[in-house]
């Protein structure tokens, strides 16, 4: 191969012959290196950050629960006698004292009339008995007649006393069983189906169920703590200086499996004095208005109380928190425009934004968007948005 001779030594006749086209080869060369070594970094990425939201918010002990009457009783028939009548429909709603069922009355009347005769005879013997007593006093006064003759009259007297209270006691029990031949509502109540009918003989041996009452309003509900948050609401508690009956009047709030919310609005009614052990759980029970018998007893519930407020929570939306083995984080831009992944612990959610209990700032720049763009320890463009706040719930 022929080697190239130096550009000072090309003559004057290669030059005309190609050499211009060689110069220019070489110049294009140089200038390709010098632009290969230039390196222009990309800009970094954009995402959206915020700041987090400040606002109060109620903190709630969340649970489930089931509804449960507060009064159910099984109706009865107290006397013996064939069944009458039946006075009300299967399954409406009666008044305390409507007569609900009647038992052949009429023996019992006419007992009761028998009682009561000898409850008149009675007091006309104790009548004449002290009008005997008294003249005997006035007699021996006067040493007329003998002293026996007065405490025969004395016995006399005596035994009259008990023989009208003892036809007292035998009216009183003719007036019970006689009003047991009605069997009437002891409180309003929703009154079930009829077990028996009418000339059906009842309250044979034993007393005979006829039907139950239920009462819907008030009505209660029925649910379980776990020990923790025994635990943290004692706590909270006693910082707050709340008494063990403050906390029994606390409000609850009930929500339906339909219900958007908790609409059902009560009060703790009672807490168990002791922790069950089997299953580690404090029962608790609420009480609240049914007017209109919304609830029916045996319904499953959401049940939620609220125990504390917190003026200056921190949220953020919950799909900017990440979680790892270590738990759960959030990504902050600093102050250098550099990504940090943070540790936070997190309270409950409310309408989308989770609060945060510890972990963040007020002032933190917290990625909300563009998260797969946002690496810790890189550079990134922030767009400051705002976090759009939640509806404020009616319920």
């Amino acid at each position: 191969m022929k080697p190239v001779p130096p550009l000072d030594l090309v003559a004057p006749d290669d030059l005309k012959n190609g050499a211009p086209l060689a110069l220019a080869a070489l110049s294009l060369f140089l200038l390709t290196a010098c632009e290969q070594n230039t390196f222009v970094p990309p800009p970094p990425p954009k995402v959206e950050v915020a700041v987090p939201v400040q606002k109060a918010i109620t903190r709630y002990l969340d649970a489930t629960g089931n509804t449960a009457a507060i009064k159910n009783v099984d109706l009865v028939a107290r006397v013996q006698g064939f069944l009458q009548s039946i006075n009300y429909q299967d399954g409406t709603f009666v008044k305390e004292g409507t007569t609900l069922f009647t038992i052949e009355p009429e023996t019992y009347k006419l007992k009761l009339e028998q009682a009561q005769a000898a409850e008149t005879g009675a007091q006309a013997s104790l009548k004449q008995a002290e009008a005997d007593f008294k003249r005997q006093s006035d007699l021996v006064q006067r040493q007329a007649v003998a002293q026996a003759t007065l405490d025969s009259s004395t016995s006399a007297r005596d035994n009259a006393q008990a023989n009208l209270q003892q036809a007292q006691v035998n009216t009183k029990i003719a007036e019970v069983n006689y009003g047991y031949t009605n069997v009437t509502a002891p409180f309003d109540g929703i009154v079930s189906a009829h077990l028996v009918s009418v000339g059906e003989l009842v309250g044979v041996a034993s007393p005979t169920q006829l039907a139950t009452i239920v009462a819907l309003d008030p009505i209660y509900v029925n649910f379980n703590v776990n020990e923790q948050d025994v635990l943290r609401i004692r706590e909270d508690a006693r910082k707050r200086g709340m008494t063990v009956n403050e906390i029994r009047q606390l409000p609850i709030e009930i929500g339906l499996q339909t219900d958007t919310g908790y609409p059902h609005k009560g009060k703790l009614d009672y807490v168990s004095p002791s922790i069950n052990q089997s299953t580690g759980t404090l029962a608790v029970r609420g009480i609240l208005p049914n007017p209109d018998r919304v609830l029916l007893p045996g319904f499953f519930v959401r049940v939620r109380v609220p125990y504390d407020e917190q003026k200056d929570a921190l949220l953020v939306p919950d799909a900017a928190l990440g979680s790892d083995q270590a738990g759960r984080y959030v990504l902050v831009v600093n102050a250098d425009n550099v990504v940090e992944q943070r540790k936070v612990q997190t309270g409950p959610l409310e309408g989308g934004l989770r609060v945060i209990e510890s972990g963040l700032k007020g002032d933190d720049r917290v990625v909300v968007a563009g998260l797969l763009r946002a690496i810790p320890g890189q550079k990134v463009d922030p767009q400051l948005q705002k976090i759009d706040m939640p509806p404020v719930s009616t319920k």
